[in-house]
């Protein structure tokens, strides 16, 4: 990669995972600290007071990525970074649980998930566009990994008053990085007369992809209904799940690159996509029909997350290399939307399935959808390189224009 595109990865990747963090560090502890709240011990308020900044960002990722493609990327990454700190700040000032899902929702309104892959997009070539994804996705495994292992230390030393404000000033931190590291944005591409808005968005090739990517986080937030119990029965303790989940997520990273790189340097994506996907079912399978061991449980996760991060950087490449530049905002939009409605229906369905039907139904319904997953992958065609140059006319990549 050019240094322009190694600089343009690692902000927005940085960007990516400074708010995230702030996020993640969240998660493992509200669910205690939520009945000190006023309110705070009805647990369909807990579970709406998480779940929220989930249903403020499926609704305003299209606006969003719409938005960036008429005004442009910086200034709508900075405005969804002072969205997500202000709700932060009024999470943090709570006394209430209604307090915090006002905070909640405001800091789920900043949707600029895909205004930064787009962006991404915008500032790489298509040859190492897949590579930069998977900085930005390994980015994020890394900090919900290093969230396990902080957030309890974290919440002992600072109170969930002082993860609030945390996560208000690692997204201030973000808008830093967004002024004075991210590279500048080329010349926008403008769309046809009739084509602007969302037309484009919606191409048939797109919607595999946005079908694929609601399986995907429906059988991971399905997944992780059950897995916590699974190991727990297995005989290991709550609070050492992190000791598995760590050191997993850290050797799939090892195990991805490979696949990605294969997939930008000979331009395959679909054949790895689709052996990715086979992988994923084939892990579904097997934990429906193996009993519970820590061993066998960490096989099968490691598994998953090399599956799953070669997914998440894969596809989103492929709907910046598909989606027609002048939409490549709202292409993404749409894309994050249907993932963001993946890990809602994922967690609802995954709920209900193990109360009535127990675990093994519901591995095996997902690895079902997974299956229906790859025989709608499979008839995809594989995407042409475009080459080098960035779709933005007079945009030469790594400072090297090419004609």
């Amino acid at each position: 990669m050019s240094p322009l595109e190694l600089r343009a990865g690692a902000s927005l990747a940085g960007i990516f995972g400074l708010r995230m963090l702030g996020l993640f560090l969240i998660l493992p502890v509200f669910a205690v600290h939520a009945p000190n709240y006023a309110g705070g011990d009805n647990l369909t308020l807990v579970g709406i007071a998480l779940g929220a900044y989930g249903l403020a960002q499926a609704m305003l990722q299209i606006p969003f990525g719409m938005a960036s493609d008429r005004w442009g990327r910086k200034p709508l990454i900075t405005v969804g970074l002072v969205l997500f700190a202000a709700g932060s700040f009024v999470a943090a000032a709570a006394s209430d649980i209604w307090t915090v899902i006002a905070g909640r929702v405001l800091q789920g309104a900043g949707a600029i998930s895909s205004v930064v892959v787009a962006f991404a997009a915008d500032l790489t070539s298509e040859g190492h566009r897949t590579k930069v994804m998977a900085m930005i996705g390994a980015t994020i495994g890394f900090t919900f990994a290093l969230s396990l292992i902080a957030a309890p230390a974290l919440y002992r030393l600072i109170g969930m008053r002082g993860l609030f404000v945390l996560t208000g000033a690692l997204a201030l931190a973000a808008i830093w990085v967004v002024a004075a590291v991210v590279p500048g944005a080329p010349p926008r591409v403008h769309a046809a007369p009739g084509e602007g808005g969302l037309a484009g968005a919606f191409a048939p090739e797109l919607l595999r992809l946005n079908f694929g990517i609601f399986v995907l986080h429906m059988v991971q937030m399905a997944m992780f209904v059950v897995v916590p119990p699974l190991l727990v029965a297995a005989g290991l303790a709550l609070a050492d799940h992190w000791m598995l989940y760590l050191p997993v997520v850290l050797v799939s990273f090892a195990f991805m690159l490979p696949p990605i790189l294969y997939a930008d340097r000979r331009n395959r994506p679909k054949p790895v996509m689709i052996g990715a996907i086979a992988l994923l079912a084939g892990v579904l399978a097997l934990f429906g029909a193996l009993p519970p061991s820590i061993a066998g449980v960490a096989a099968l996760m490691l598994a998953f997350f090399v599956a799953f991060n070669i997914l998440e950087a894969l596809l989103p490449s492929l709907v910046s290399r598909i989606a027609p530049a002048h939409a490549r905002g709202a292409a993404i939009g749409a894309y994050n939307t249907t993932q963001t409605l993946g890990l809602f229906f994922g967690g609802l369905a995954g709920g209900w399935l193990a109360k009535h039907f127990g675990n093994g139904l519901l591995f095996a319904c997902c690895a079902v959808l997974t299956v229906a997953w790859l025989a709608i992958a499979a008839g995809m065609r594989n995407p042409a390189r475009a080459g080098a140059v960035n779709p933005a006319a007079g945009f030469a990549l790594g400072g090297k224009q090419r004609i």
